[in-house]
């Protein structure tokens, strides 16, 4: 096992160096998932339901994110590996099958958010079936993760940043004609409920900020992008000196990203409660799209739609990357990206064939992907707490308590969601 006791001491985030802008990336992909077609339908609920109450929850989210897809991209810069590797290197073959039977559930539940918010958006856009819109959702997915199997990652994560960029201006655009109320929004940064529903949305809320397969597949892209050598850390200063640019790299990384993803779903939130708030139908992303093409204009409607529609494409490029490297680092059988595309593809145009209603099976997607959290993080902090494999990376104390902290109030606010949700 490789000695770290030479190891230099850890750093802060301090100040971006020169040439340190040209490592970021990643995290942009990963903060793909923040902003999905599932936060969409959350945020303007809470929006148009309860007003500025459940900003907090946005803002609390996004912190506790900031710290989860960190610690996932250190464990890959760190050691080289993903963490369904680890997890693979580390269970017993019906373990290690068991839980990749469990993530690959996770991922088809991904995907069903995915392509129905991008069929919605071809639907909101040009009437297109939904049927017919999802294919087209998974084609052109197709052809971005096409991009990353010929050119390499970065310029994948380019066109990820591209979409990214549309996706902030579709969700953010309606919020600077909108008569937003910023004494309320202040005060919507007290933590509060207001009776059981504002819970079950809280909770509904952080189920669709905290994505399992966003946790695994930043140990990927961090390894991928800045170790692809995939080996571990040597004991010669010079590995550990570029590993603490790396890791001062991945912390502006994650927090740029997710700032930015951030702001995006808590402009979605305002936009409701400015413009939405006590307007029938808005349970749903096409009532929204309704409401907002009433109270707004059809140019924002149209600026909204396009924005759901590039949040559907990244999402489900991303998810099914997401799925590739769990299937790598669990069963370690590598398929083709195009073909892992294809066969996740198949539950959501199901489910979109058989006429289920798109909005009950988005938020069905969310329970489901829910109940995987715990199965992502409870691994991710222990092993990045594991002196043994971090060494002097290793999570110092404080950070292990709080994210103990936080996986305890992730966890109970999802067990939340599943059982408001199936009881009812």
């Amino acid at each position: 096992m490789t000695n770290f006791a030479d190891a230099p001491p850890r750093v802060g985030l301090g100040k971006p160096e020169r040439g340190l802008w040209r490592l970021l990336g990643p995290a942009f992909v990963a903060s793909v998932a923040y902003v999905d077609p599932g936060n969409v339908a959350a945020n303007l609920t809470a929006g148009a339901k309860y007003g500025y109450l459940l900003v907090w929850v946005l803002v609390a989210s996004n912190a506790m994110a900031v710290l989860i897809q960190y610690m996932s991209a250190k464990l890959g810069l760190v050691t080289g590996r993903s963490l369904p590797e680890l997890l693979g290197l580390r269970l017993k073959t019906r373990s290690r099958l068991a839980y990749w039977v469990q993530a690959e559930v996770i991922a088809a539940a991904t995907d069903v958010a995915e392509v129905i918010g991008g069929a919605i958006a071809l639907k909101l856009l040009f009437g297109v079936p939904l049927l017919w819109g999802g294919l087209i959702t998974g084609s052109i997915s197709m052809v971005l993760l096409a991009i990353h199997s010929r050119r390499g990652q970065q310029p994948f994560e380019f066109v990820i940043f591209g979409l990214l960029l549309v996706i902030t201006v579709g969700f953010v655009a309606g919020l600077f004609v909108s008569d937003v109320s910023w004494t309320q929004a202040v005060s919507g940064l007290v933590p509060r409920f207001q009776g059981a529903e504002t819970v079950l949305l809280a909770a509904s809320m952080l189920g669709a900020t905290v994505m399992p397969h966003a946790i695994y597949l930043h140990s990927a892209l961090s390894r991928d992008r800045h170790r692809p050598d995939g080996m571990p850390l040597k004991p010669q200063t010079a590995d550990y000196a570029h590993t603490r640019r790396l890791l001062k790299a991945n912390r502006w990384d994650v927090l740029i990203s997710l700032v930015v993803a951030g702001s995006v779903n808590i402009a979605m939130l305002l936009l409701a409660a400015a413009s939405l708030r006590g307007v029938p139908g808005t349970d749903s992303i096409e009532g929204a799209h309704a409401a907002i093409q009433s109270a707004l204009g059809p140019a924002i409607a149209v600026i909204f739609a396009v924005g759901l529609l590039a949040s559907g494409l990244a999402a489900t490029s991303v998810g099914a990357y997401a799925g590739a490297v769990v299937m790598g680092g669990l069963i370690r059988r590598r398929i083709p990206l195009l073909v892992r595309r294809l066969v996740t593809l198949i539950p959501a145009l199901a489910l979109l064939a058989i006429g289920v209603d798109p909005t009950w099976a988005l938020v069905m997607s969310q329970v489901v992907l829910s109940l995987g959290i715990p199965f992502a993080l409870i691994p991710l902090v222990r092993l990045t707490s594991n002196s043994a494999l971090m060494g002097n990376f290793v999570n110092p104390r404080s950070t292990r308590i709080l994210a103990w902290t936080v996986v305890a109030a992730i966890v109970a606010l999802n067990v939340a969601l599943v059982v408001i949700t199936v009881i009812g």
